[in-house]
């Protein structure tokens, strides 16, 4: 399918699934890098915390926002401290453009004047209303954020505790578990329910997911939210594989994509192609997204921003090299992809804070190899299968960024889970989708592999490349 039969397309219709559950819509958000975690979530939770002020409002004449764990370990190189005062003055990482956020965030500064819903501007200092504490340690989550409402006599009229869980969702401390919509009609929880209601249903995974988002929005508006994301995808990638230059944070990167990109279509043109010539072309996609990523520019979080690039390059990969390939196959890979990452946010986690980068690559290496499978028209089993491979072939990966930044690993690990993700589904198309371990058992092995992680692999930058990589 050549990308030019691919246009621009209105954004996504419908609502998204409510907070803490995992429809199409949270699981592939529209926002900015270069964490979904880490940036997406802070400013998602601040932006609320204004909104939620109401009657104090016109008594507010301070705002304090502390971040904790992980959130502050790794805040400056993650941009924690500077999606706080984006949201804080009402920005949501959906709406605000890239070029536009820095300069917001300089001019607050400079200003020292924070703009709130109601037309006022109140003192703001961001070195000392933004905290980043590393003392502090929150039990529920690593990523905690604490926000205070102040009067003029430094009185607190309001509080709040919010949780950025991973993939840019993000939890209030003492609100109920969130309601369902409705019933799905196909109540899948794990990779056995889900095969399970296949065979009874004679219904393909895609199929079941699309009756499921039914909840949300009509099937139409399903369809246009995916291609929407899927422009948006591949955008990414061709902005990517277009801007030269090197990354900010201060460890010297140098974007790499486009000079990859070159040198491949290069040899295509020379009719110099060599016998891994696709898995080459999907590295390049992959980092072209993350080099994106870490530029703060937009991308599509899926299911998280550090593992941005590989459910992208995956896409891009099956648009290039299916013979195929069309719009419907698109759908269907993005349908999958939504059933295994909702199965892995359920019972493990896609934090890096919480289990390390096998969360995140790990999980987004799951997602393309099912969706990739569905793509191309395999079972159910097929679709399982793949995922699990994909899944296991990450265990015990750690996130141990240099400098905070997502820079050094995290890039090139989106293009090695790009490779995997094309392996496991190549393993499970040919097989007849029998197989030993189970995606659930290989979720559960996540989960516990996770939990004996030390905390400094898990996106703290206090082990592993983080200590032994000078940051200069």
């Amino acid at each position: 399918m050549h990308l030019s039969a691919y246009p621009t397309l209105d954004p996504p219709a419908g609502q998204a699934a409510p907070e803490g559950t995992a429809g199409l819509l949270d699981l592939f958000k529209i926002g900015l890098g270069p964490s979904s975690s880490h940036t997406v979530g802070p400013m998602r939770a601040a932006a609320r915390f204004i909104a939620n002020l109401g009657a104090v409002l016109p008594l507010t004449e301070r705002i304090v926002a502390r971040a904790y764990g992980s959130l502050a370990w790794t805040g400056r190189g993650h941009g924690t401290d500077r999606a706080l005062i984006l949201g804080l003055s009402g920005a949501e990482p959906d709406m605000i453009d890239p070029g536009d956020a820095e300069a917001r965030v300089h001019a607050i500064a400079a200003e020292g004047r924070l703009g709130l819903p109601d037309g006022r501007d109140i003192p703001f200092a961001p070195a000392t209303d933004v905290v980043l504490d590393m003392e502090t340690l929150v039990d529920r989550h690593p990523n905690a954020m604490d926000f205070q409402a102040l009067d003029s006599a430094g009185q607190v009229l309001a509080e709040e505790r919010w949780y950025s869980v991973g993939g840019g969702f993000v939890e209030r401390e003492g609100d109920p578990p969130p309601a369902e919509a409705a019933p799905p009609p196909y109540p899948f929880t794990t990779g056995s329910s889900l095969l399970a209601l296949g065979r009874a249903s004679g219904l393909t995974v895609p199929e079941m997911v699309l009756a499921n988002e039914t909840r949300f929005r009509p099937p139409d508006d399903t369809l246009a939210a995916i291609d929407t994301i899927a422009q948006a995808m591949l955008a990414c990638i061709e902005r990517g594989l277009a801007t030269e230059g090197e990354l900010p944070g201060g460890l010297a990167v140098r974007r790499r994509a486009p000079a990859l990109y070159r040198k491949l279509s290069e040899r295509r043109l020379a009719n110099d192609r060599a016998a891994d010539e696709p898995m080459r072309f999907a590295s390049a996609y992959a980092i072209a997204v993350n080099e994106e990523n870490a530029a703060g520019g937009r991308v599509v979080t899926a299911p998280t921003n550090g593992a941005a690039g590989v459910v992208p390059a995956v896409l891009r990969y099956y648009l290039d090299f299916h013979s195929g390939a069309d719009r419907d196959g698109v759908r269907r890979f993005f349908l999958a992809a939504t059933a295994i990452g909702g199965i892995i946010k359920r019972n493990a986690s896609i934090s890096g804070a919480e289990v390390g980068c096998q969360g995140e690559v790990g999980s987004a290496a799951a997602m393309a190899a099912a969706g990739l499978v569905a793509a191309g028209g395999g079972t159910n089993a097929q679709i399982e299968n793949a995922a699990e491979i994909a899944m296991e072939h990450h265990l015990g990966l750690t996130c141990d960024p240099v400098g905070g930044l997502v820079q050094i690993p995290c890039i090139e690990r989106n293009a090695f889970g790009a490779v995997k993700a094309i392996t496991a589904a190549s393993l499970a198309s040919h097989g007849d989708g029998l197989h030993k371990v189970s995606l659930d058992q290989v979720v559960e092995t996540m989960r516990q592999t996770g939990l004996d992680m030390s905390s400094k692999y898990r996106e703290t930058a206090r082990g592993g490349l983080a200590v032994n990589v000078p940051e200069c």
